[in-house]
């Protein structure tokens, strides 16, 4: 069987913010930015990924959330513990560096981790665990 993993979805409580993060700082395209009833869905991807996307949501836009599931979910976001993505790359120094210089939130910086990768994390500016790893 051939199966992919097309999207990853990640909350943002900031679009503009993301954007800027994502597009800006990471270097990803975007690839759709979809607004309704005062929301915003923007997908963005790696250049020359097509086919690999994570789509930044807004967290209240399920409709069947209840009051108390979206301030919980405002928490775990403000407290940085409600999502997150592992990506990669051949130039963590020089990304992180990049990172840093746009005055992200520097979580770790690049170590060799006992489980065989280095890495390093930072959060997007909704919160959001970002590590990222040396490939390979």
């Amino acid at each position: 069987m051939d199966i992919t993993i097309h999207a990853s979805f990640l909350p943002h409580d900031d679009p503009e913010a993301s954007l800027v993060f994502y597009r800006d700082g990471l270097g990803f395209e975007v690839r759709n930015d979809v607004g309704y009833d005062g929301m915003r869905w923007i997908t963005v991807g790696p250049a020359g990924q097509p086919d690999t996307c994570i789509v930044l949501q807004p967290p209240a836009g399920d409709p069947g959330l209840t009051d108390e599931e979206r301030r919980t979910i405002a928490e775990m976001m403000a407290k940085g513990t409600y999502a997150g993505v592992v990506l990669a790359t051949p130039d963590l120094d020089g990304l992180f560096e990049r990172l840093r210089s746009r005055s992200v939130d520097v979580v770790q910086e690049p170590a060799e981790q006992p489980y065989g990768v280095r890495d390093c994390a930072v959060r997007d500016p909704a919160g959001n665990l970002i590590r990222i790893q040396e490939a390979r």
